[in-house]
């Protein structure tokens, strides 16, 4: 059974502490108690992230969010029983509660199931050029400069292969060979590898159609210069949650104008704004991608994903988007590379 102390947060928690929560617990869920002990319900990472889209900022409570009425088993239980319980209604999580409706215990999918390997296959975009970090790109492609003690590209493969993921498939381009002797079959790092090479450059999105043949699962697409601690398990669930055709993963961003604004209306001042700070969403380069949306793409035409998401939402496809909060870095310039080797150590090791 989980430990519960690591999952529990009181019903004054912010969405911030409940976050945090749940990406510390092993479980990846929240449970809401009282201080008598009883029972309120549960936030799952996905009903935080809907709510931050919807509005939502870290320092609000998290009780709106909180499903209320979540099912619920007794410790009578044995784990047949719950199995076959979470199985059929299609849940991940089932707290324990007795008589008078306390928190005793909870039961999870993972814990009750023998297999740790997730069957979704991983696809990395490694074959770009990574000319603004030239002359260190000269010799190595940019997913190979090595921050901390590693290439980028290894602490992303090991990242991931500690999640269970363990199907890869690596797009190369530039310098291919370099990447090809390092990894080899990825049997060291404990995961398999197949190598896409692209005669020419495909864009971001155009090697998945390289892929050897349609896979079963939604599969994992990642840009190679991405440093993330982001629960990479947690945007597939929410990706079959959504039921979406796509997912893409979004980082906030904000900038502040320096100067006082001035809103006019009607040739009038309406309002003056003293340097205002704006909030959007950026793409984060990080996507899963259901089977039947990869017939887009055939492997021969550049492709970007913006542009596959784009083709989608015009055949009125469900894309869904997945806030990322946790740790993130884009790696595509001298000044990300040198912040990179900055926090590395504080990160991942």
């Amino acid at each position: 059974m989980q430990q519960l102390e690591d999952c529990i947060v009181g019903p004054d928690a912010t969405i911030g502490d409940a976050m945090e929560t749940i990406d510390k617990s092993k479980a990846k869920i929240a449970l809401v108690v009282n201080e008598k002990g009883v029972f309120l319900g549960t936030a799952t990472d996905g009903d935080l992230r809907r709510g931050l889209l919807a509005g939502a900022v870290l320092m609000d409570s998290v009780l709106p969010l909180v499903n209320r009425s979540p099912r619920t088993a007794s410790s009578s239980h044995d784990n047949d029983e719950l199995l076959n319980f979470m199985r059929a209604e299609q849940i991940r999580h089932v707290p324990i509660v007795d008589g008078s409706g306390r928190l005793v215990g909870l039961r999870t999918l993972t814990e009750l199931v023998t297999a740790k390997r997730r069957p979704n296959w991983v696809l990395l975009m490694a074959g770009g050029e990574g000319q603004r970090l030239r002359p260190l790109t000269a010799e190595v492609p940019k997913p190979m400069l090595q921050v901390g003690t590693k290439p980028i590209l290894e602490t992303i493969i090991t990242s991931l292969a500690k999640e269970g993921f363990y199907r890869f498939f690596l797009s190369v381009n530039y310098k291919a060979n370099v990447i090809e002797e390092y990894f080899g079959n990825g049997r060291q790092f404990g995961v398999e590898i197949s190598y896409l090479r692209e005669t020419e450059p495909l864009g971001t999105g155009g090697a998945i159609g390289l892929l050897p043949e349609q896979p079963v699962d939604p599969i994992l697409v990642m840009n190679g210069d991405i440093l993330t601690n982001v629960n990479f398990s947690s945007v597939l669930d929410f990706h079959e949650e959504q039921e979406a055709s796509a997912t893409m993963c979004v980082r906030e961003f904000q900038f502040q104008v320096p100067y006082g604004v001035v809103d006019i209306k009607d040739n009038r001042l309406h309002r003056f704004v003293e340097k205002p700070v704006h909030r959007s969403y950026v793409n984060a380069g990080i996507y899963v991608v259901s089977p039947h949306a990869l017939s887009l793409v055939d492997g021969k035409t550049p492709f970007t994903m913006p542009e596959l998401f784009e083709s989608l939402m015009a055949q009125s496809e469900n894309c869904s988007v997945y806030p990322v909060k946790e740790y993130w870095l884009d790696i595509g310039q001298h000044d990300d590379l040198a912040r990179a080797q900055r926090e590395f150590g504080d990160v991942f090791e």
